[in-house]
């Protein structure tokens, strides 16, 4: 999996600006991305524990910024604090996966036709972009690529709804999920990323036509599949294991 953590001890350098208070806040803004890529990308295993000193030497960085980082990430539910004993990597049952995707496979619904009524033709172009632009990180196969273009797409949706509730519960749940939506690109008993590529297709055109049922349907469905598929690649392992025994 292509990540952005440097494979040796390079240091995170910091931008050349004149204000101190937006230098450190640029600083922070770029660990907290590298930090929650490393993770969503699948670099610690289910329920692993954040291995800091690694991370430090890694990105060049002191115990401090790291914590902070850590702290946002637990607020999204990518990871858990551990009182007096580190950080570890959030573990979702299935039940627990099935109800988070239910969840926003309801909010995405609901994103997509209010979007259908509110949206620009200027921000249906962004999104055009968007599609585009991961339509070429997935000829290139490109997940890490692919994946962020793909996220941003589905909070452009959002934005577009013009809903600050809607917004503020979508945001609430997709920290949680994130790291599991990456990894069921790679279910291999279907061709998920390919079936995936063809349902953006169908999402970008019901937006163009601002179709709302047509595109509430779709993300709705968009969001099973997706479940269905992350919870074939949570029991993989699991039946490798079996089949090995």
């Amino acid at each position: 999996m292509k990540s952005t953590i440097p494979d040796t001890g390079v240091p995170i350098a910091p931008p050349a600006t004149n204000g101190g208070d937006r230098q450190e806040a640029s600083l922070h803004g770029e660990i907290l991305l590298r930090l929650r890529d490393y993770v969503v990308e699948g670099n610690i295993p289910e329920g692993g524990r954040v291995p800091e000193r690694q991370l430090c030497a890694m990105l060049g960085i002191s115990r401090t910024p790291l914590r902070e980082a850590l702290k946002v990430l637990a607020a999204e539910g990518l990871i858990e604090l551990l009182p007096n004993r580190g950080a570890r990597v959030r573990q979702l049952s299935q039940r627990d996966l099935e109800e988070l995707f239910d969840v926003m496979a309801g909010l995405e619904s609901l994103a997509g036709r209010l979007a259908c009524e509110a949206i620009t033709d200027a921000e249906i172009t962004a999104i055009e972009q968007l599609h585009y632009e991961m339509y070429g990180h997935y000829l290139h196969r490109d997940m890490h690529g692919y994946f962020q273009a793909n996220q941003r797409i589905h909070e452009s949706i959002v934005a577009a709804a013009c809903n600050e509730t809607l917004k503020t519960a979508y945001a609430n749940f997709a920290g949680r999920i994130r790291r599991v939506r990456y990894s069921a690109n790679f279910a291999r008993k279907r061709q998920r990323w390919a079936e995936a590529m063809r349902e953006h297709e169908a999402i970008l055109d019901a937006l163009r036509r601002r179709a709302a049922s047509e595109l509430s349907d779709i993300l709705f469905q968009h969001l099973r599949n997706k479940r269905a598929a992350a919870i074939e690649h949570l029991s993989e392992p699991q039946e490798n294991a079996a089949a090995s025994s």
